[in-house]
Parts: C-alpha cells; structure tokens; sequence
C-alpha cells in the first residue's frame, strides 16, 4: 500500500483492462518530465533520460508484467512491446462504446447530471479507439431524445441555437433546480388550501397571557407575597381566577368550529364554503345541529352563572 501512494496515476493491470487510458497518462507524464522522446522509434535520449523512463515506467506496471520484462531496458522496446500486447483492445472497447452511444438517450435518466456524466464516459471511450465527437453530435443527439411530453420544450431550445455543448446542458441543469423548487412548493400543501391560522391565534394568546392579563400573573405574585403560604383555610381558586375560567370556557366554545378550519356551511374540512358542493338536505341538518349545540352551550352557561 505504501507504494500505491507515489504512483502519478493508476498502474497497468496484467489483464490490460485499462491499457488505453494508462497509455495516455503515460505519455502525458514523461512529456511533462521532458523525456516524451525516449519512447520514439530511432531516438537519440542519452542513456540518462532513457534510464529515467524506464524507471519510470516501470514504477506504474503491475508485479506480473515486471517479472515478464524485466531484462528489459530500453523505454522503446518495453512501450512497443506493450502496444503489440494490449493495442488489440481497441477492437473490443470501440464496438461497445458505439453500441452505447446509440442507446443513449436524456429521457432514461432521472437527472441532467447523470445523463451528461454518461454522455461524456461514452465519448471518451470513442476518442481512445479513434472515433471523434463533436459538439454538434452531442447537442443533436440530446434534442433528439427528449421526452415525447416535452416536444416543445425540445423545439423551443433548438431555436435558442446553440453552438457548444456546455452551453445546452447549463441551460437544462438550471431548468431542473427551478422545476425542482417549484414541485416542492406545490407539494408542501395542496391546491386551494388555506394555511393554518389557528397555530399563530393560539401563539397569540399565550403571548398575551405571558404579558400580565391571565392568571398566570396573579398566581405568580400571590407566590412572591407568600399570601396564602401556611393558611389552610383561604379559597384554592379565588373569585376573579373562575369568572375568568368561565369567560374562557366560553371563548373555546364560541372558536371551537373555527379551530378545525371547517366549512361553515357544511361542516367538512379542506375546501371553502364558495366551493361547498354538499347537497342541500345536508346542510340543512348540518346548520340545525349547530344551532342546537350554541343553545345547549349558552344554556349550560346561563345555569353556571346563576350557580
């Protein structure tokens, strides 16, 4: 593992799966140590540069193919030696990477990114093996594998008339994020539906209570005074704390339709009463039930007075 770590790029496998993209990190390296001649047929490196490639080399070749060219000390022989061995790779790798770049299509992919990701591995494998793919090709075959639902949206970019790639695909990855926060807008609550007041109307209460109204107030100075600390005898609830338990008891009935942010006209929830649609016989019963409850709560609120 300690020898992983000083490697400038993957080393070749035995098998020679990645033998076309090793050869180009190879050659991009030694050109940037200033020793790209050195792998030249008919070269004229001192034996100094020469020993440097080969070391270097070398350094990113798996153990099995060391111990197979380890007489070897010319960089030409052993970058040759390794084109006879692995070029014919290029005939398996091209007829895939063809195949897959006629089965790619941007309608298959949940996302813009994943389809360029795969756009751009599928290219790469082509210009390997000698295939190039111009910009043109790529913006034609993302126009052409649109969505059907999306023809429109399809034509009105190809009017747009681009001439790079990037271009197209900036357009399209800043489309996505827009439809992506509109979908979350739509679906955090459904269409035509009010937000819930009555979580700020009961914020609004206890605030109010908390300024000194309620008896949360006078509860806290009868305890700072000690008033009744030691006295058995002095009233649990005094007389202004029930009149306004009562008023309060009152209050929740008189809100208490409102708190499920019902239809008023029927009763049902999550629509408005412009756009009730329960039938008249319904609404009928509905409203003369509601009646008899305020009655029977106005009652129950007379007798308690008078108790």
């Amino acid at each position: 593992m300690s020898n992983l770590s000083k490697l400038e790029f993957v080393d070749l496998d035995i098998s020679g799966k990645s033998y076309m993209s090793w050869v180009l990190d190879a050659e991009i390296h030694l050109d940037a140590m200033d020793l790209a001649n050195t792998i030249k047929d008919k070269n004229q490196a001192s034996n100094q540069d020469r020993a440097k490639a080969i070391i270097f080399l070398r350094h990113h070749l798996d153990e099995g193919l060391k111990m197979e060219y380890l007489n070897i000390k010319d960089p030409v022989i052993l970058w040759n030696n390794l084109k006879d061995r692995y070029d014919h790779l290029k005939m398996v790798v091209l007829p895939q990477a063809r195949y897959d770049w006629t089965r790619l299509r941007l309608q298959d992919f949940k996302s813009i990114s994943e389809y360029n990701s795969a756009m751009f591995r599928i290219i790469s494998h082509l210009k390997l093996c000698g295939d190039n793919i111009t910009d043109q090709d790529m913006l034609e075959k993302t126009f052409t594998t649109f969505h059907a639902s999306n023809m429109l949206l399809q034509q009105q970019y190809r009017e747009m008339g681009f001439k790079k790639y990037s271009e197209l695909i900036s357009h399209l990855l800043i489309a996505e994020q827009h439809n992506g926060l509109i979908m979350k807008n739509h679906e955090s609550r459904p269409t035509g539906s009010c937000p819930f007041p009555e979580v700020n109307e009961t914020n609004f209460h206890q605030a109010k209570r908390g300024r000194g109204r309620g008896p949360s107030r006078g509860h806290d100075c009868d305890r700072g005074r000690n008033s009744n600390h030691g006295n058995n005898n002095a009233p649990k609830n005094p007389p202004h704390h029930q009149q306004w338990k009562r008023k309060e008891q009152k209050h929740e009935v008189v809100q208490a339709p409102n708190a499920e942010n019902a239809c008023y006209r029927c009763g049902g929830k999550w629509h408005w009463s412009r756009t009730c649609r329960t039938p008249k016989h319904l609404v009928e019963l509905y409203q003369a039930s509601l009646k008899k409850t305020e009655e029977n709560a106005e009652a129950n609120f007379i007798s308690e007075d008078n108790l």
